[in-house]
């Protein structure tokens, strides 16, 4: 966990009690190379008989704003959890994976497809869509399943992504968004997207069963989709029909 002092990480740890120590709890900081390699000692250090089986990349973090509105930061932030943050924990397990023919599940969303106000997580998800494609076929050789999972909407059940602030957003701006947008815009678009966290599904449970299959199954799925079948059908448009048809869609979104 990030913050193994927290609630999340302290029931965990009152679980893996119960379990016979068959579960750990460490801190693991996905953009610190130090915590990675903690990690990868601590898996060394209790291996089974059998090896290293699976390693399922979930960290991320989100959040909303118009493209000129995020700070080079916060660019640079977000593609250190989001996609550098995979990639650094990849590398590190990978010649235990080859050695042992395990699986690598990764955190996706269906954003990678598209994006209705929250352009940087969608560029991180569509990012490690394709870092996951070129290994998947690379470690076809060794025995290696990659698989995807793409997420509908679960804010509510996550918490990835708190409501948004039109005030805390204003705030924020730099002088030249100012000039641009004015308030009742940016109030707008912070409505926007809080109805659209507000309608997240609760039952976070069906993601993890998706890991879990990843994990286990003998025939893995390359991909995972598991959304609402609206949000299925917004992907199946964004996937195949020209760009202008995906674009007249978002617009309209946008637009109510």
């Amino acid at each position: 966990c990030l913050c193994p002092g927290g609630d999340g990480a302290r029931r965990l740890q009152r679980e893996a009690a119960a379990g016979a120590g068959r579960l750990r709890v460490l801190r693991l900081d996905v953009t610190r190379a130090r915590d990675v390699l903690a990690a990868k000692e601590l898996v060394l250090s209790h291996l089974p008989e059998r090896g290293f089986w699976g390693l399922v990349n979930n960290a991320g973090i989100s959040t909303f704003g118009e493209t000129g509105w995020l700070s080079m930061e916060k660019y640079e932030k977000f593609a250190d959890v989001n996609l550098l943050g995979s990639i650094r924990t990849t590398l590190a397990f990978l010649p235990l994976l080859r050695k042992y023919k395990g699986r690598i599940v990764f955190m996706s969303s269906i954003i990678a497809y598209f994006s209705l106000g929250n352009g940087i997580y969608s560029m991180t998800k569509a990012a490690i869509e394709k870092f996951c494609d070129a290994l998947r076929l690379e470690m076809k050789k060794f025995g290696v399943r990659v698989c995807i999972i793409q997420p509908g909407n679960y804010a509510r059940s996550t918490k990835i992504q708190p409501p948004v602030s039109a005030e805390e957003i204003w705030n924020e701006l730099s002088e030249e968004e100012k000039a641009v947008y004015n308030k009742e815009y940016v109030q707008e678009r912070a409505n926007f997207f809080n109805s659209i966290l507000s309608e997240g599904s609760t039952n976070g449970n069906e993601v993890v069963d998706a890991m879990v299959d990843a994990l286990t199954s003998p025939a893995p799925k390359a991909r995972y989709m598991v959304a609402k079948l609206k949000e299925k059908a917004l992907v199946f448009v964004c996937a195949l029909f020209p760009t202008v048809v995906m674009d007249f869609v978002l617009s309209y979104a946008l637009s109510k």
